[in-house]
């Protein structure tokens, strides 16, 4: 296997200043809704990087669940490794990598908690199945094999039999504040375009064309 005469030349788009909107946000939902009506798949799946308190960094791929301008929200368990890592480290980034499109999408900032009700609305928008699948999965923990965690999911779909599934403590949100939002288009010859939008207050935002 010769990986080193693996190359494609973007040549699809380009990227200039005057394309883009002067709110990173208005610009984002632009790019998910064009990659969203490229039907790829997993639009909305996005690289979390966290860092532990020694600096150890960890990369994971969640989903988007919704943005505006107060941030962007994943769900996780609040007991997960990236979860411990947030709690130690709130400072994240994240990734959108839409290939199809030859664009990529980088944030940076900090992930805090969502509120209980805005957790609780979303779990119950989810299938019934992945309610029970958040009960029964102790995420990140070590396992001897699969059959201890359907096992698991068995009990706790007996569980919750009836009724409605109730929201664990120990799942919900995290909303991600963004301080700079990358915009990278796929150019021919590696000569990429890159704009990064920086915060410089709440409404106001610095874009900077960056070398690729």
């Amino acid at each position: 296997m010769n990986l080193e005469d693996m190359r494609r030349n973007y040549a699809a788009r380009s990227l200039d200043l005057t394309d883009l909107n002067a709110d990173p946000l208005v610009q984002f939902d632009h790019w998910m809704r064009e990659a969203i009506e490229s039907q790829m798949l997993e639009p909305n799946a996005m690289s979390l990087a966290t860092a532990n308190e020694t600096g150890q960094p960890s990369l994971r791929t969640v989903l988007i669940k919704g943005f505006d301008h107060c941030g962007l929200v994943f769900f996780t368990n609040y007991s997960s490794a990236k979860a411990r890592d947030i709690k130690t480290n709130p400072r994240v980034a994240l990734m959108f990598t839409w290939l199809p499109l030859e664009r990529q999408v980088v944030i940076t900032g900090a992930a805090a908690k969502i509120t209980t009700a805005e957790s609780l609305k979303y779990f119950l928008s989810r299938p019934r199945d992945s309610q029970i699948g958040a009960w029964a999965s102790r995420q990140s923990e070590v396992i001897s094999t699969r059959s201890v965690l359907e096992t698991k999911f068995a009990e706790m779909k007996a569980k919750f039999v009836r009724g409605e599934v109730p929201l664990p403590d120990h799942w919900g949100g995290y909303r991600v504040v963004p301080e700079t939002i990358e915009f990278w288009q796929g150019r021919p010859n590696r000569i990429h375009d890159r704009f990064r939008y920086r915060k410089e207050s709440d409404a106001n935002w610095t874009i900077e064309r960056l070398m690729p």
